[in-house]
């Protein structure tokens, strides 16, 4: 049996730049939601930054299935619209600088007077409170200033940031959690709420492993020490990436069930009885040791048909792929996780859908981001009711 999906009656104000409140969006979008993406009359950066050839497929990524207007958010008419549109919407998703929905008269207090079943949804890199709320925040100083780049990388050279943005989406992945938990609230109380998510504070989970290393030396050591591919706690082993002969493979034992398959896969039993590898203790006391011995073995062969061997021998591991190879991966294309698409603008990109399914609901397909201000006339006059002689009167005085 079919089922709606779970958003669908769902109508959503997306005022979302870059990364961070775009992708809480975009998970709204393809679980149902309207979503009408608000940007100002040039465009919101992420859009601009595709002239310098770099964020076109960003861009594309994260705002299919969602409507596109624009609004000049700097004039009284243009405020004034927006909050029309709160009216009759469910949920607001900003990830402006602390302070700019205030400057614009469109704080918390003014929006929950238009609408008291409104949820707010603010994202952004430190909170809307606390001694760092107005520095400026990135991707990269989130990074930063969260320790993610300080364990990121080898011991012996200079800190670098992990390669994805990871506090951008990390923050926005726990944006939507607060979203949908906010709309289960107002289901049970028909009152809606203000909500904040700051990337520092959702990506210091992350960080666990590393941790427990600094804690587990008893605070002896006042930093922990980057650990390149080893485990960042140092507390499995083998844990690393090693050669291959066309590249590299990663291979990770937890627990003396792996480690055993593992010297099976190896037809090296004889370690089986040897004393530096006897327990997960002993292993991480001989870490460097046990690295040689993999690397030893893996180096003699291609990574794909390592990793077939290893995979009979259920050893937890994976080749390392480039992104040609990730884009074009027969289980995601299955799966409809990644989705080649012509877009009208950039040709044929791939597209991810949602990584959360529904049970009795497929994927839904994939419409590719509109060009700016294209739905302009639906939001306004189909859906908002303007007539159309407001809605050319905003288009003449550049509100819209």
């Amino acid at each position: 049996m079919s089922r709606s999906l779970p958003l669908e009656s769902v109508t959503v104000i997306d005022l979302g730049q870059i990364y961070n409140g775009s992708y809480a969006t975009f998970l709204m979008a393809m679980a149902g939601a309207r979503v009408i993406k608000i940007e100002p009359p040039g465009g919101e950066h992420l859009r601009r930054r595709a002239e310098t050839g770099g964020a076109a497929l960003p861009f594309a990524m994260l705002n299919s299935n969602k409507l596109s207007a624009t609004l000049n958010l700097k004039t009284a008419r243009g405020r004034d619209l927006l909050l029309q549109m709160l009216e009759r919407a469910d949920v607001l998703v900003e990830n402006f600088a602390p302070g700019t929905m205030d400057r614009l008269g469109l704080g918390w207090e003014r929006l929950r007077l238009a609408n008291p079943r409104l949820i707010c949804a603010s994202g952004s890199g430190y909170g809307l409170t606390g001694p760092y709320r107005d520095y400026p925040a990135m991707d990269l100083t989130v990074q930063a200033m969260a320790g993610v780049m300080s364990v990121t990388g080898f011991p012996d050279r200079p800190p670098v940031k992990a390669g994805p943005a990871l506090c951008d989406f990390f923050g926005g992945v726990h944006l939507y959690g607060g979203i949908a938990t906010a709309l289960y609230e107002r289901e049970k109380t028909g009152i809606g709420r203000h909500v904040e998510v700051s990337m520092l504070e959702a990506v210091y989970p992350s960080l666990s492993s590393n941790l427990g290393l600094m804690f587990g030396s008893g605070h002896t050591a006042p930093v922990a020490p980057r650990t390149g591919n080893r485990h960042g706690g140092l507390a499995e082993a083998p844990y690393n990436v090693y050669p291959t002969q066309d590249g590299h493979i990663a291979i990770i034992c937890v627990g003396e069930t792996h480690w055993q398959s593992l010297l099976q896969a190896m037809a090296r039993s004889d370690l089986a009885a040897d004393p530096r590898f006897a327990t997960l203790r002993s292993r991480v006391a001989h870490i460097d040791a046990v690295d040689d011995i993999v690397g030893a073995y893996t180096r003699h062969f291609d990574k794909q048909p390592l990793f077939e061997r290893l995979m009979r021998y259920r050893v937890p591991c994976a080749p390392v792929r480039e992104l040609h190879e990730v884009v074009n991966d027969e289980h995601l294309r299955v799966r409809r996780a990644i989705e080649w698409v012509e877009h009208p603008d950039l040709g044929r990109i791939p597209l991810p859908n949602s990584p959360m399914r529904y049970e009795a609901s497929e994927p839904v397909d994939i419409v590719p981001s509109r060009r700016l201000g294209q739905d302009n006339d639906a939001v306004y006059v189909d859906w908002l009711g303007l007539s159309d002689a407001a809605f050319a009167s905003c288009r003449r005085d550049g509100v819209i």
